[in-house]
């Protein structure tokens, strides 16, 4: 098989979109994060025991989809490590703002890659990134009283 029999037009016309999946410890602190934090929906979600196991979440154009790990099965190692969701957006600056009065702890925003970035851990380790296009230069780190609306 080569390269141009994988990127054949059917195949690429029936993906749609790509959802990441999040394994998490505590699915209440979860949705805190995401739901209060950041502002998502929640759009679909299973419910075993009246609790919230598994939920599909959505900000924007942008998803997201968590699930409860059983006791039984929450895994060894350190959750979250090496793992980093970039949602792209009109104005990170806003949801930093928007973040931080909502009581979060964003990461100070900095210009990389023609890109504003800030970002937060969740509760698991995962890293969530939100970025939006600009022309300050690059490495520059966001100043309240420079950056303003």
């Amino acid at each position: 098989m080569n390269a141009e029999t994988l990127a054949e037009p059917k195949i690429a016309a029936n993906v749609e979109e790509c959802v990441p999946f999040y394994g998490v410890t505590n699915m209440e602190d979860s949705l805190r994060f995401y739901i209060e934090g950041l502002g998502f929906e929640m759009k679909n979600k299973w419910i075993v025991d009246e609790r919230v196991r598994w939920c599909w979440l959505q900000v924007g154009g942008a998803s997201l989809m968590l699930q409860e790990f059983s006791r039984k099965r929450i895994p060894a190692g350190k959750l979250g490590e090496g793992v980093s969701i970039y949602f792209i957006c009109k104005d990170a600056l806003a949801i930093y703002r928007e973040a931080r009065a909502r009581g979060m702890e964003p990461k100070r925003p900095f210009v990389g890659n023609a890109m504003w970035v800030t970002g937060f851990s969740d509760p698991d380790g995962y890293m969530i990134y939100f970025e939006s296009p600009t022309d300050v230069p690059e490495e520059t780190e966001y100043s309240e009283t420079e950056y303003s609306e």
